[in-house]
């Protein structure tokens, strides 16, 4: 009788979680229907009102919606989380798996609390945590992180690499990033993302490690700009320090629009005609005068500020090249700098390809000029990624610094450069030391077999400009030819150039 008795009180139980759980949902329609059968049309309407009403008073749809993790999303910190994230590690590292943790950080919540109340903060906040938590699988773990922040942290799979991640990335942001109608107006929130993978940390690496690379990643990200995504690598910053006042200055300077690009104009050793020009960053100091890169790129990379130079440097280069279009002085192209810490954002190619549309301006017109260093470091994913679309996209690759670093010849094909830039080392005294002439020399007969235009940078004599030219190199600039100018001063420059252009004597062609 007692195993009889315990068998019922089983089967009891199952009942139970069935009625109770979200499985009743499948007999609604045969509960519905059997009713309509045996008592017709009031049965039928009485089902359908006061079923539902019955499995929301039992909470059965309260636990549809959270229930795929069995528990709450609740507030906790990134200490807190060290042991669940030191066991996932553990458990990945037992079964030969990989993992990774995710920390989204939520942008321009002091504006939103004045604008809309701190309690909208929180409904946002709130929203995108339950849709992030629809999106994971039952094995990953959501945590709220103080008032700003999320950790996701993945169950452990198979495979997982560093392009997998940031797919992964894009579309917990994309699901976080959905607007919220709150009080009838719809808020887009922002979100910036900081991913660690498993892969990249020390063997031993503990839950600790794990979460504060990805809160590294997610400081990297934040100072990015919105929406920024960054993966976490041992070459990136592990740490915010506090800002020295030259740090300090230099970010109010970006803000208030003091630092800005001037025009180096670059000419063709054929026709002598205005080929482009290079963007280089000036700061407009009210008190010191115009100052150059040096005495501010320092602080500006300490301060993590360099993929927001960037893209004022970006940004105002395409407003200043759409200006000169309406004036009449076209330039064909212009040339952007950017660094290994821009090449690493996986929207950079999306970003770039807006701000073209933005000014109307054909991807021609515009060349990012990459670091040696940057290219012989190795196939990095998102930096190769990036380069090979903005490349396919048709702007032009510019290998700046050429001969200074250790790019090898596939690396030029992988990141398909298309223009090497030699360096003013090697561009100083080119026509009276014999030694610099066989280094330009060799490095203009490579590009040319493998089909590459050059440029020599630091072009500051006759001598200089005349043996370049006999030597096939394409394109100079440097202090011989102009100066760094003012955007406004462009049009004036190229008007005066191309008048004493024209009034040289040109050489008769060879005949036969």
């Amino acid at each position: 009788m007692n195993i009889i008795g315990t068998a019922v009180r089983r089967r009891m139980r199952e009942l139970r979680r069935v009625l109770q759980g979200p499985q009743l949902i499948a007999f609604v329609p045969a509960i519905a229907l059997a009713a309509f059968w045996a008592f017709g049309e009031l049965a039928l309407l009485g089902v359908a009102l006061g079923l539902p009403m019955l499995l929301s008073g039992m909470g059965l749809f309260a636990m549809t919606d959270s229930g795929h993790h069995g528990r709450a999303c609740e507030v906790t910190t990134l200490d807190k989380l060290e042991p669940v994230a030191t066991r996932l590690a553990q458990r990945a590292q037992e079964q030969n798996k990989l993992t990774a943790c995710f920390l989204l950080g939520f942008e321009d919540t002091e504006e939103l609390d004045s604008r809309h109340g701190a309690e909208t903060v929180f409904k946002l906040r709130d929203a995108a945590t339950g849709r992030i938590r629809s999106a994971l699988r039952p094995g990953d773990d959501i945590s709220l992180v103080d008032k700003t922040r999320i950790a996701v942290l993945l169950g452990p799979v198979i495979r997982l690499d560093l392009e997998s991640a940031l797919q992964i990335a894009s579309r917990i942001q994309a699901a976080a990033e959905e607007p919220v109608v709150v009080a009838g107006s719809a808020i887009y929130p922002s979100y910036s993302v900081g991913l660690s993978l498993s892969s990249r940390l020390e063997t031993e690496a503990q839950g600790k490690d794990f979460l504060s690379s990805a809160n590294a990643a997610l400081e990297d990200a934040q100072s990015s700009g919105a929406s920024a995504i960054r993966a976490w690598s041992r070459h990136g910053r592990y740490m915010k320090t506090a800002e020295t006042p030259l740090e300090t200055e230099v970010r109010a300077a970006l803000e208030a629009g003091e630092i800005v690009p001037w025009f180096q104009p670059q000419i063709s050793t054929e026709t002598g005609q205005v080929t482009g020009v290079e963007a280089l960053a000036r700061w407009l100091h009210p008190d010191r005068g115009t100052l150059p890169p040096a005495v501010f790129l320092p602080a500006i990379a300490s301060a993590g500020l360099l993929p927001k130079l960037a893209e004022t440097i970006l940004q105002e280069t395409l407003e200043a090249l759409q200006d000169w279009d309406s004036l009449g002085f076209t330039v064909a192209s212009a040339a952007v700098n950017m660094t290994k810490q821009d090449l690493d954002d996986p929207k950079l190619p999306d970003r770039i390809a807006w701000q073209l549309d933005r000014f109307n301006l054909t991807p021609d017109r515009l060349c990012i000029e990459v670091l040696e260093d940057v290219v012989a470091e190795g196939p990095d994913d998102v930096t190769a990624r990036n380069i090979r679309a903005l490349a396919a996209m048709g702007c032009g690759i510019d290998l700046d610094d050429f001969g200074t670093g250790k790019a090898s010849i596939s690396a030029l094909r992988r990141f398909d450069v298309s223009r090497l830039k030699i360096d003013r080392s090697f561009v100083t005294r080119v026509d009276t030391d014999e030694d610099q002439r066989r280094v330009v020399a060799a490095v203009i007969g490579m590009a040319e077999r493998l089909g590459l235009d050059t440029v020599a940078e630091g072009v500051e004599t006759v001598g200089e400009h005349a043996l370049l030219a006999q030597l096939g190199c394409k394109v100079v600039q440097g202090f011989g030819i102009a100066r760094p100018m003012s955007p406004e001063r462009i049009p004036k420059w190229i008007q005066t150039y191309n008048a004493k252009l024209a009034q040289a004597p040109r050489l008769p062609r060879a005949m036969g």
